[in-house]
């Protein structure tokens, strides 16, 4: 099992587009980087035009690599999803195309070890991805703009709230975000996994997942009444963006930051045990239907 885990990986690595995904990341984040460096001041003050009267606030400082990284996550980890799907779509249905699923079949095992080792390859993967975006748009950026307070913006109801995390209050949030991303991006991986035993070439999961995630996520963002008590606690998407609750702290009284602080931990906690609950629905979807499947080709 070791070795076919290892095959899984060396093919990954051979293909072209794992290395796509890669370049895609590394030039949107930089140009994310390019564009604060030369005018992150108007986008300071486009955040700030509501505030400005009562709020002082250095914005070359606020623009550090925290910030930064903060900023970037927020745009990109609702795009990588679609760069997950590039490769764990492709896992069974890129095997049934090249007509070597049937030659893989005959080897001394399972149909459950197959998929679980093409599972966790592209687990490998994902991994690889966000471990290559945390170096850099949180330690290039670091680089470029600096170490400073974090600023956070939010907006609770009806109101706009800046919460600051003091540096030393800000690693270790990161390090969780990048572990509660990694948890949910699997899950994205899982699902193409299933779309993937049912297919017999690779266009049809890619382009299923991507489809499926874009509508799950536009109705996660519709704020209609039955939608948020009937369908958004059963969709994953509902729980994508989680691990912004690790930059949310709770406060004093006197608005003062608590350090160490989170503000709804059982919230965040809740959305990892859904996650990896579909995790687990998902790839024993796959197993089943792969251990049904008649191969064909």
């Amino acid at each position: 099992m070791w070795n076919l885990f290892q095959i899984e990986l060396y093919k990954i690595s051979r293909r072209p587009r794992t290395y796509i995904s890669f370049a895609a990341i590394t030039a949107i984040i930089v140009i994310f980087q390019f564009a604060f460096k030369a005018d992150g001041e108007s986008y300071m003050n486009l955040l700030l035009q509501n505030v400005q009267d009562n709020f002082t606030l250095d914005k070359g400082k606020a623009i550090n690599g925290y910030f930064m990284c903060y900023i970037i996550l927020n745009t990109l980890l609702i795009q990588v999803p679609i760069l997950i799907a590039l490769i764990a779509g492709d896992a069974i249905s890129g095997e049934a195309n090249m007509g070597t699923l049937r030659l893989l079949l005959t080897k001394p095992i399972s149909r459950t070890q197959i998929i679980l080792v093409k599972f966790a390859a592209s687990f490998v993967y994902t991994i690889a991805l966000l471990i290559w975006m945390a170096v850099m748009a949180l330690f290039v950026s670091l680089a470029i703009f600096g170490v400073d307070d974090m600023l956070i913006f939010r907006v609770k109801g009806e109101e706009s709230q800046i919460l600051q995390i003091t540096q030393d209050d800000i690693m270790w949030r990161y390090f969780a975000a990048f572990a509660y991303a990694a948890v949910a991006l699997t899950v994205i991986a899982a699902l193409a996994m299933v779309l993937s035993v049912f297919a017999e070439n690779s266009i049809g999961p890619i382009i299923a997942t991507v489809c499926i995630v874009i509508v799950c996520t536009v109705v996660s963002n519709i704020n209609v009444p039955i939608i948020d008590d009937n369908v958004k606690p059963w969709l994953f998407t509902s729980y994508l963006v989680g691990w912004k609750g690790f930059f949310y702290i709770n406060s004093t009284e006197d608005g003062v930051p608590i350090k160490g602080s989170l503000e709804n931990w059982p919230a965040i906690r809740n959305s990892l045990l859904i996650l990896v609950a579909h995790i687990f629905i998902l790839l024993g979807i796959a197993i089943t239907a792969f251990r049904k499947k008649d191969i064909l080709s």
